[in-house]
C-alpha cells in the first residue's frame, strides 16, 4: 500500500511527522512544486519524500489536507478515482449556504467520483495530530466515517499502524455528523483531544 499527503500546511506536515514517527513511506505535494517541499520534507524524516502533484496521485491512498476549496483541482488531476482510498483531512469553517445543509464531506466525495472515501484525521488540531499518539500506553483517537463500510477497515489499519485509536463513526450524515461543522458551528467532537486504552 503506498500513500500520499497532498497539501503541506499544518495539516499535511503534521501527518507526515505521523508517518515518519513510524518509518512509513509516505509522498507529499502541494500547489508548489516539489523542489519547493523537499527540505521541510527532509527535516520531517527520510521517509518523507516531496513529489509533484501528477507523481503523488500514483499512491493508492491519498490524504486530502488542501484548503477545502481546492479540492477540486486534486479531483480533476486523475481522469478516473477508481480503485483509489481517498482520506478527507480537511475542515471547512463556516460551512457557506451553498452546500445546502450537507456536510462538506459529502461534497468532496462526488468531487473524487469511484474513489472509497473516508473522512479522518481531521477533528484535531495540527500540533496535537504531530505529537506522539501514544502516551502513558493509551492510543490518541481518531474518528473515521463513510458512507462506504469497506473503505472504513484499511483506513482504520492505517490509524493503528500509526499508532492511533479509530474509532468508527459510521456514515457521513449521522456519526459523521459529530466532526463537521454546520454553519458557524464546529461538530461536538472537533478539537476533543481523547485517548483510548489497548484492550
Amino acid at each position: 500500500m503506498s500513500y500520499a499527503i497532498v497539501g503541506f500546511g499544518k495539516i499535511g506536515q503534521a501527518l507526515a511527522h505521523a508517518f515518519a514517527r513510524k518509518n512509513i513511506d509516505v509522498t507529499v505535494a502541494s500547489r508548489r512544486p516539489p523542489e519547493a517541499l523537499a527540505p521541510q520534507a527532509r527535516a520531517i524524516g527520510p521517509t518523507v519524500v516531496a513529489k509533484s502533484l501528477r507523481d503523488a496521485l500514483e499512491a493508492d491512498t491519498i490524504i486530502l489536507a488542501v484548503p477545502f476549496g481546492e479540492h477540486r483541482e486534486v479531483a480533476k488531476a486523475l481522469p478516473s478515482w477508481k480503485g483509489k482510498m481517498v482520506i478527507d483531512a480537511m475542515n471547512l469553517f463556516p460551512v457557506p449556504e451553498e452546500l445546502d445543509g450537507l456536510p462538506a464531506s459529502a461534497v468532496v466525495a462526488k468531487a473524487f467520483t469511484g474513489a472509497k472515501f473516508v473522512k479522518g484525521f481531521n477533528h484535531l488540531i495540527a500540533a496535537t495530530l504531530a505529537a506522539d499518539p501514544i502516551v502513558e500506553g493509551s492510543h490518541r483517537v481518531v474518528f473515521l466515517s463513510s458512507d462506504d463500510e469497506d473503505a472504513t477497515a484499511p483506513v482504520a489499519a492505517l490509524a493503528k499502524q500509526l499508532g492511533f485509536a479509530p474509532v468508527k463513526l459510521g456514515k457521513l450524515n449521522e456519526g459523521g455528523a459529530l466532526v463537521h461543522a454546520r454553519g458557524r458551528t464546529w461538530g461536538q467532537l472537533i478539537f476533543q483531544d481523547l485517548f483510548k486504552k489497548e484492550q
